[in-house]
């Protein structure tokens, strides 16, 4: 009986062409798209410029700052009740810690993407500096001179600028992180999956779309 060789590849005569054509072929790819759109963003540097200019304008005016709010504290020392005096020398010395700390912090936490420098910085500043410095500016009983009240209002801007820019580099820096924690457990998954012929899966399908050779070779066409 003569046999004939059919040009239908052997994956579709058998009933996978959905699988074969349009799985493999579409969603396979937009996978592998989304999959290395997703991998490029985890290695893309999430250090913020305006943080780190801030930092860098900051190391250069604290010491102006801190020159600033000696001499006046100073001049007026003598005019002082003896509690402010307390609150105000504790206050420059507990700010000036901070400061070498919050900026050793900013610095590290920003260049190489490390949330929790980030997040203590943060803290530092807004639960230790902000009221200190708020301080400093409102109250009247203190005797608040001209240059005092200007240099606190220039560091009142830097550290608030620090804050909300501080902010965003946390938020950019802990979605890499979510990333980088989804695709690791993705690749796991891919090296706990089972062979495409286990049972699970069932038989190993051909992916060719080719036409299939003969099964054999000694088959005559009369």
């Amino acid at each position: 009986m003569p046999v004939f060789y059919s040009p239908v590849p052997q994956n579709l005569r058998g009933g996978y062409a959905g699988g074969s054509v349009f799985t493999n072929n579409r969603t396979a790819d937009s996978s592998d798209y989304f999959r290395d759109q997703d991998h490029r963003a985890v290695n893309e540097l999430v250090s913020y410029l305006p943080l780190q200019m801030l930092l860098y304008f900051n190391m250069f005016f604290f010491p102006c700052w801190w020159t600033s709010a000696v001499l006046m504290l100073h001049l007026k020392f003598s005019y002082l009740a003896g509690y402010y005096q307390a609150l105000l020398v504790t206050g420059v010395v507990l700010l000036t810690i901070f400061e070498v700390v919050r900026l050793h912090l900013g610095y590290v936490g920003n260049l190489t993407e490390k949330v929790p420098e980030v997040a203590g910085f943060w803290l530092l500043s807004l639960l230790f500096q902000l009221p200190i410095l708020l301080f400093f500016l409102t109250d009247e009983e203190i005797i608040i001179l001209p240059l005092e009240r200007a240099v606190h209002s220039v560091y009142l801007l830097f550290l608030l600028a620090q804050l909300v820019t501080s902010f965003l580099a946390l938020r950019d820096m802990t979605h890499k992180l979510t990333m980088q924690f989804h695709l690791r457990q993705f690749g796991e998954m891919e090296t706990l999956r089972p062979a495409a012929g286990s049972p699970v899966y069932g038989p190993a399908h051909s992916r060719s779309v080719l036409p299939m050779p003969p099964a054999n070779n000694n088959v005559h066409l009369g």
